[in-house]
């Protein structure tokens, strides 16, 4: 077999066999096929594209390239949550003790993140000691206890996913549906869950901009998902506005710390709700959908959830002092107003550009070595169809660097448009994908 003739197949808008696919993964992943052919094939795959049947494969050899994670040491069904990424997500901080509160195993492999704000376990860094790097056996021990952990991913998941991203990200082959897809799907299937929700978000400040194309991907990911026998359910979410008031690691964590208490901001705790009743129902903890929602509302009241957020933080060598006070937490030592020049209702507020005035007041990483400054960031005081007047806050610089902070005030105003009300209300959740198909709501 030659790596030649493969590439001209595809080239030539052919099907690859499975046997070409596994070549091909196997072959640039031990350093024996060069990066000029691995580019020629991916964007022959990116002009061409790939059927379902191949997308799969592509997965499943991407997953057979390093070590799959085998949980089956951990009792009841294992469920996990995977977020395309968006500006104030800090959905697992709130998700995770929510769901393990009810009951069911909640093993989380994360990243750090690359962008606007730092990734999960940066975010749960602002916790002083919390280890976030843990051996698997640590790992096991600590879902069995506390049904819950959060830790890094080991190096050796998916490592074909890496280096295809890196080559990727340097050839505009990125936004291909099918590779997104196997991307995506390959390291939740190597870590190791039986179950698995999908947050799909489209909007200005998501990687998908489009609807159909969110709902596209969503398709693939779950038929790839339940293709390998993983039960796997995506909901498609809004991100035209950051999600809750929050943008910024340790005002993340503070945001996510009161959403437990019971006083989170509406659309974040009804995001938390839609994905949390359906992990309890795939993990069969809820009889349904509507009867988890129940479940999740009652542990948020009767302080379950709360408590479950200081058992696994203290299980991860974490101080819960910073849990019960979160002005302990690191803080900024400027905090600048930013307020309105006129009067009329909060017509949209463009996520991307919130979430890259985060980015410049120090929140995220421009490069993998940057270093976050994890009390930098943002706390909105107006949501989308908002009344504001002359003079009203807008929202709140945090920072520690003036230099950085310099015309960040005039870049978020510019990110805020103000005009008369929208004729129809914001929606937070457009629709879901499961087994069954799409549902459009």
């Amino acid at each position: 077999m030659r790596m030649y003739d493969i590439i001209q197949r595809k080239r030539d808008g052919k099907e690859l066999t499975t046997e070409e696919i596994n070549f091909f993964i196997d072959g640039y992943t031990k350093g024996e096929i060069p990066d000029y052919q691995a580019s020629a094939l991916l964007m022959a795959i990116y002009l061409q594209k790939m059927n379902k049947r191949e997308t799969v494969d592509l997965t499943n050899a991407m997953v057979n390239s390093g070590e799959v994670v085998d949980l089956s040491s951990i009792e009841g069904i294992k469920v996990d949550k995977h977020s395309t990424g968006g500006v104030g997500d800090k959905v697992t901080l709130a998700l995770g003790p929510m769901v393990a509160a009810c009951g069911l195993p909640f093993a989380k492999m994360s990243g750090r993140g690359l962008g606007h704000t730092g990734g999960t376990l940066d975010k749960l860094e602002s916790i002083k000691g919390l280890r976030t790097e843990l051996t698997k056996n640590e790992f096991v021990s600590i879902v069995n206890k506390v049904k819950l952990s959060i830790c890094s991913q080991t190096a050796n998941i998916a490592p074909a996913d890496k280096k295809l991203y890196a080559l990727r990200d340097v050839t505009a082959t990125v936004d291909n549906i099918s590779l997104i897809a196997s991307s995506v799907m390959s390291k939740k299937i190597a870590s190791g869950s039986n179950a698995i929700v999908l947050d799909v978000k489209v909007g200005s400040g998501a990687f998908m901009k489009d609807l159909d194309d969110a709902f596209l991907l969503a398709k693939e990911m779950v038929d790839i998902g339940n293709s390998v026998g993983r039960n796997t359910v995506a909901v498609i979410s809004n991100m035209d506005e950051p999600l809750g008031f929050a943008v910024g690691n340790a005002l993340e964590v503070k945001e996510a710390i009161d959403t437990l208490k019971g006083s989170g901001p509406q659309d974040f705790v009804e995001l938390c709700l839609t994905l949390g009743s359906m992990l309890l129902f795939l993990g069969k903890k809820a009889e349904t959908v509507e009867s988890g929602r129940e479940m999740l509302i009652e542990v948020i009241e009767n302080g379950k959830a709360y408590d479950k957020l200081l058992e696994f933080v203290q299980a991860q060598d974490g101080d819960i002092e910073y849990v019960k006070n979160t002005e302990l937490l690191p803080k900024a030592a400027n905090v600048v107003e930013v307020k309105s020049d006129c009067e009329g209702y909060i017509k949209s507020i463009n996520a991307e550009e919130i979430g890259k005035c985060a980015l410049a007041l120090g929140a995220g990483r421009e490069t993998k070595e940057s270093k976050i400054d994890l009390s930098a960031g943002i706390i909105l005081n107006k949501k989308v169809d908002d009344k504001v007047n002359k003079g009203d806050v807008l929202a709140y610089l945090h920072f520690n660097d003036y230099n950085k902070a310099k015309d960040v005030d005039i870049r978020l105003k510019n990110a805020i448009k103000i005009g008369e009300k929208n004729e129809e209300s914001k929606k937070l959740i457009y629709g879901i994908v499961d087994v069954n198909g799409i549902r459009r709501f």
